[in-house]
């Protein structure tokens, strides 16, 4: 059996996406920062200098949660539509739209779906235009377009059509190399007509009668094959149809562009061909080979939906890291892992999580302690057996943040596999440091942190803000190690194609 999964449920699925972050029960999305521990081919494989790929399955999700170091909403207005970008440089042979590229009729790049072809390009100014015709599939030659015109224009040879512009903002914050936002021109769409022919494809042919033609366009649109339909300006020259263009008397044009056409036949023989673009006199053109046929717009008509045109079926999201984040970013680590859940819970509750940002390490006040325990060494508690790792070290508010993930000396006990949870007022140790600390016995404390946030300790312990495994990871990245620091800020942009 064969069988597709077509564009439009593409982006069916980015809009269902997109629409997720607004409706009156829309979702909670969280980008996360984690693993500050170096990956080893003893815990989760690879290494920092070849991360491993993570693996899709329980496992992978679960270890993603135990290495979490924070997290912060995905806001609405951090979202957009994006299209891979394909800057416009002369020169280069683009493709052209095309409403039937196929296998059996790939485009002239080779591509055989209009979506994997390079039928719009990108100016130096983020100028989105269409090519609606590539001069026979040669390159483009002459200068960068600059137009916002709602009709079709020629330039290097090309038929372009206006599509959008991407507004500074926007270039700013999801401008990549690869990818641009994409977005409807209103004044473009109003001037879209549903079905009307924009170009065509031409087939030259032989000895026909030089001279202007004009032939009605058969199909389906409104008046179609009579004067009041759409038509077609032929000329001929050298016993050749001209190529397709917009200059009367020189090109072959579209005359009267029609109304609803969803497919169109031009035909050249005897008695289907005028001399007046009426079609009253009758004129045959003679000759044999040549054929015009009309490229179908896309529903709506050209510019009328930038984002279905082009092939909007990816999300972009742009989330920014300011240095410390409400104090729940730590900036005394590194991270190596970025990924996203999805409707994650508060901490030991089933409420879907809304706050901005959300610390995931656990924390530990001292009473009192000794020596300065360093990022990334192994702490014990000798009379608990608990086993975990230092993610920072706050010697001023003798604040302990760690982590204890599920490998043997990383947070479960290196004998019997187990884990067993930091508790009471027993010494924790740093195993590289030599430092101590005695956790507070206080059964409730309330700490002033360095940015004016607080952290509220239950008899010397705070857990993370979100409840582990909660919620559905929806993506999830290993790379080399990031190092943050308390000046930083990091602009983290996630592609995702549906």
């Amino acid at each position: 059996m064969s069988a597709i999964i077509t564009e439009k449920f593409r982006q069916h699925n980015a809009n269902q996406f997109s629409e997720s972050f607004t409706e009156t029960a829309g979702n909670s999305y969280y980008l996360f920062l984690g693993k500050a521990t170096a990956f080893t081919s003893g815990t989760t494989s690879g290494s920092d200098s070849s991360p491993p790929t993570p693996q899709d399955g329980e496992q992978d999700e679960t270890r993603a949660w135990d290495s979490m170091l924070a997290a912060k909403k995905i806001a609405s207005t951090d979202i957009t539509f994006a299209i891979p970008r394909r800057n416009w440089v002369n020169g280069t042979t683009y493709d052209m739209y095309e409403h039937d590229i196929s296998s059996s009729n790939t485009s002239t790049s080779g591509a055989s779906n209009l979506y994997d072809s390079t039928f719009y390009i990108v100016t130096s100014a983020f100028r989105v235009y269409k090519v609606l015709d590539n001069n026979g599939g040669t390159a483009y030659d002459g200068a960068e377009p600059t137009s916002t015109s709602t009709s079709p224009f020629e330039l290097g040879g090309y038929v372009l059509k206006f599509m959008y512009d991407i507004s500074t903002t926007d270039i700013g914050k999801y401008v990549t190399t690869d990818f641009v936002p994409v977005a409807t021109d209103s004044t473009v769409s109003a001037a879209a007509t549903d079905g009307s022919i924009e170009s065509l494809r031409i087939t030259a042919g032989s000895s026909y009668t030089d001279g202007t033609y004009y032939a009605a366009v058969y199909g389906d649109g409104t008046s179609q094959g009579t004067s009041d339909g759409a038509i077609v300006r032929i000329t001929v020259s050298g016993g050749a149809i001209a190529s397709f263009g917009l200059t009367a008397g020189t090109d072959t044009t579209i005359h009267a562009a029609g109304v609803g056409y969803t497919f169109g036949y031009v035909n050249l023989g005897a008695g289907y061909t005028f001399s007046d673009s009426g079609l009253s006199s009758a004129s045959n053109m003679g000759g044999t080979g040549g054929a015009v046929e009309v490229i179908i717009s896309p529903e709506g008509g050209h510019g009328k939906n930038a984002v279905t045109e082009l092939g909007g079926h990816f999300i972009m999201t742009a989330t920014t890291i300011s240095q410390a984040e409400n104090d729940d970013f730590s900036t005394a680590n590194d991270f190596r892992t970025v990924g996203i859940v999805i409707d994650p819970t508060n901490y030991g509750t089933t409420t879907v999580a809304t706050a901005t940002t959300a610390r995931q390490t656990n924390v530990v006040k001292f009473s009192s302690s000794s020596g300065t325990f360093e990022a990334d060494e192994v702490i014990t508690q000798a009379t608990t057996g608990a086993v975990g790792k230092v993610v920072e070290w706050d010697s001023v508010l003798s604040l302990l943040y760690y982590q204890q993930e599920s490998f043997k000396g990383f947070g479960t006990n290196s004998t019997t596999g187990g884990l067993v949870a930091f508790s009471g007022t027993n010494t924790i140790t740093g195993g590289t440091s030599g430092a101590t600390g005695t956790p507070s016995s206080t059964s409730s404390e309330t700490v002033t942190l360095a940015n004016s946030n607080t952290l509220t300790l239950t008899s010397g312990y705070a857990n993370p803000e979100l409840q582990a495994d909660s919620g559905d990871i929806i993506y999830l990245e290993n790379r080399k190690p990031i190092q943050r620091a308390s000046d930083q800020t990091e602009d983290i942009k996630i592609i995702i194609e549906f």
